[in-house]
């Protein structure tokens, strides 16, 4: 299918408005914030890893209210347990049968807070979810809402309380994303706004729906992408496994998040292709959080995103 002009402006326009209407809330931080909208796009889940008071969660949140999608906060801690997620069958006294009593993760957006201070039996909770969009219980398959997304957050610098994410996990999410600190111009914006906040929401409006949404997220798929530039992404994500400090490379789940995402930019961008450009935007959230470094990389200083610039560095940009 090839796109027209007027679907390609029509989606361009809607994912536009969800970034322009989220910049209302969230003070600075454009990059961040249009790469979690690609997420949106492109139909995949997103990890932020950062440090406390960084607005993760407050990003997420206005996501949710500018596209209309339900939305659910979980918040991870060590006695969280595998049902208080997903849910469980209850006896029901007065109708003499057992109901499904659904958890939290039924709903369109789900914040999994401090995911990391869960243990890995609570996190696997969501392996089904994210990878199938389904969830098990007691033999019976429940399909979780469409579109379904899964935001999650985690502090790396603490190593007390807390447990690292299995690497199978890591791999489902399309990408990961820092917020990083605000500039100082940004920071004393924040400090007005608080100053004079009356303790009510932030005014936004839904500028989509699910429909709208799901709408886009075929637009969004129906992008061209020429050849090379597939092979471009292809040979980037094997010059990352193939430097000698990495331990474990991306799997093609690393290609694929990486042309999906490519595909959002352009739609972002009101373009019906996409280009080298979105390669080198999106490369580093696609296959940073899929690459393991070895032990004697990691001790020298060496960074997943280090790998991935070397990358885009010495692979060829396609003519």
């Amino acid at each position: 299918m090839t796109l027209t002009k007027t679907q390609t402006n029509a989606a361009a326009k809607v994912a536009q408005a969800i970034l322009d209407e989220t910049q209302k809330v969230i003070v600075g931080k454009t990059e961040s914030i249009r790469h979690a909208t690609y997420g949106l796009l492109a139909g995949g889940h997103c990890i932020f890893e950062d440090v406390p008071g960084l607005a993760k969660t407050m990003l997420v949140k206005t996501l949710a209210r500018v596209t209309g999608l339900d939305f659910h906060r979980i918040q991870f801690t060590p006695d969280l347990l595998p049902a208080d997620i997903s849910g469980s069958y209850i006896y029901n006294m007065k109708e003499q049968k057992f109901e499904l009593r659904k958890g939290p993760i039924f709903a369109q957006i789900v914040l999994a807070d401090e995911l990391n201070r869960a243990p890995p039996k609570t996190q696997s909770a969501l392996l089904e979810a994210m990878q199938e969009k389904q969830v098990t219980l007691e033999g019976t398959t429940h399909k979780l809402p469409d579109p379904f997304f899964v935001y999650a957050t985690q502090n790396p610098i603490e190593s007390e309380g807390v447990y690292s994410l299995p690497e199978a996990e890591l791999d489902r999410f399309m990408m990961r994303i820092s917020m990083g600190y605000p500039t100082v111009e940004e920071e004393v914006h924040v400090l007005d706004r608080i100053e004079n906040w009356d303790g009510s929401d932030p005014k936004i409006k839904a500028v989509a729906t699910p429909t709208k949404l799901k709408e886009v997220q075929k637009t969004v798929r129906h992008v061209f992408i020429h050849p090379d530039l597939k092979q471009y992404i292809v040979q980037i994500v094997h010059a990352t496994r193939a430097d000698e400090r990495v331990l474990h490379g991306s799997s093609p789940r690393g290609s694929i998040a990486v042309m999906a995402l490519c595909k959002a930019a352009a739609i972002m961008d009101g373009r019906s292709h996409a280009i080298d450009d979105d390669v080198k935007d999106v490369a580093k959230i696609a296959l940073s959080h899929r690459i393991i470094l070895r032990p004697e990389a990691q001790a020298r200083g060496a960074t997943a995103e280090e790998i991935v610039d070397q990358a885009l560095a010495t692979v060829p940009t396609p003519k």
